[in-house]
């Protein structure tokens, strides 16, 4: 499941922060960590529960090619090799 706090960690793995109930507009900066605009972060969790919805299809496609003996996307072969 993709949280906001798993986004914001996406775009700097070094945030620090707080925040209630998965709620943006909660978002607490700090020891000096620079904001992340709402929109930038908005985008990125879409992003990511996008790629997350789309794991199966690509996990699916992947199986398929190694049964058949055909290359792997790079996207296919990180479903598999984690």
């Amino acid at each position: 499941m993709i949280t906001i706090a798993k986004t914001i960690t996406q775009i700097n793995p070094n945030a620090e922060f707080s925040l209630s109930n998965n709620d943006i507009s909660t978002i607490e900066w700090r020891e000096g960590t620079t904001p992340i605009s709402a929109e930038d972060i908005q985008a990125k969790y879409d992003e990511l529960v996008e790629k997350e919805n789309n794991l199966p299809n690509v996990k699916a496609s992947a199986k398929a090619k190694l049964i058949a003996g055909e290359a792997l996307t790079e996207e296919e072969a990180n479903t598999i090799v984690i």
